[in-house]
């Protein structure tokens, strides 16, 4: 299932500013959260994802930062790749000692 991108960066962005700015004005995060994202036309879970997110991109809460994870992501398709070109070197290796044992066997 794909998530749908209803939300520019930019408004992502202005969003988590927003909660960031103003999470004095309230008596929790979570209230901060609820009100933004009632302005903005998302659900709270979202708007804290969105927040919980940034966080880790700024260093201020532990976690996998974005740049880590499109890493992560691209070494773990390269790994697939070359475990794939593995074995079809290794079946490629094992018919062609095959075809050669054949032909030792027929001279």
């Amino acid at each position: 299932m794909r998530k749908s991108t209803k939300f520019s960066p930019e408004v992502r962005e202005r969003a988590v500013r927003m909660v960031q700015e103003h999470r004095g004005e309230y008596p929790s995060l979570w209230a901060a959260i609820e009100s933004i994202s009632a302005k903005i036309g998302c659900v709270p879970q979202t708007l804290n994802e969105w927040v919980k997110k940034s966080e880790i991109d700024s260093g201020a809460r532990e976690g996998v930062t974005s740049d880590e994870r499109e890493r992560i992501k691209a070494l773990e398709r390269e790994v697939k790749e070359l475990r794939r070109a593995n074995e079809i070197l290794k079946l490629a290796s094992a018919f062609f000692a095959q075809a050669e044992l054949d032909r030792k066997l027929k001279s």
